[in-house]
């Protein structure tokens, strides 16, 4: 039962695999550029495991920004992450020691996975073998990675591009995925707007701040209104 239940996690997290492993690449590579070893990337996969903010985290190390403007960064990139974790705690009910793992291991991907699985016998070891194999695919990308820009001899110049490149397939997939554009149109102009004003060194925060603000205060359509 076991192995078929670690079976069906591996199948269904294949998707992941291909991305994590892709992603942890880029990352690992831009950390070992930015002066970071294997050991750097490790511990940050280990640890902290949140994909965008790790990649954040680069910027934050080497430019010196000082606690505050790490933990609200930090808090801002990732907030999204406290609705997932309240929303399993009744499904985790059942995970016993396993639970704190398993809320601290719900990226976006192993959410979606994991969501949508019925209550069951099998189910806590399905969502356990889920987000593990998840956890591995990014840790092995993010080591890969460190490994490949200390040894390989080829130029990595921008390789960091990559996030950008995620978020902008992100931004495009919800826009043509809902006919509703007004998230995307205020965060479009806050975040022009905040860079004009603070510049590119200063307006990450206060653009996510207004953003969330906007985004909290801005009326539902006649369509979402619907029960």
């Amino acid at each position: 039962m076991k192995q078929s239940v670690l079976k069906t996690a591996f199948l269904d997290t294949i998707p992941v695999m291909t991305g994590y492993l892709f992603l942890g690449f880029g990352f690992g590579i831009a950390l070992q550029q930015a002066g970071f070893g294997w050991v750097w990337a490790a511990a940050m996969s280990l640890f902290i495991y949140a994909g965008s903010m790790q990649y954040v985290a680069i910027g934050l190390l080497t430019s010196g920004a000082g606690l505050l403007t790490a933990a609200a960064t930090t808090f801002l990139v990732n907030a999204r992450h406290l609705f997932y974790g309240i929303s399993m705690v009744d499904a985790y009910k059942g995970a016993g020691k396993k639970k704190p793992y398993l809320i601290f291991a719900l990226t976006d991907e192993t959410y979606s996975l994991v969501s949508r699985i019925p209550q069951g016998e099998n189910r806590m070891p399905y969502c356990f073998w889920v987000s593990l194999l998840d956890q591995i695919y990014w840790v092995g990308g993010s080591l890969l990675g460190s490994w490949a820009g200390a040894v390989l001899p080829l130029n990595f110049t921008g390789i960091d591009f990559v996030l950008t490149a995620l978020f902008l397939t992100i931004f495009l997939e919800q826009w043509l995925s809902t006919t509703d554009h007004r998230p995307a149109i205020v965060g479009v102009v806050v975040t022009t707007v905040c860079l004009v004003l603070f510049g590119a060194d200063l307006f990450l925060i206060p653009s996510m701040a207004i953003i969330t603000a906007a985004l909290v205060l801005l009326p539902r359509t006649s369509k979402e209104a619907k029960p």
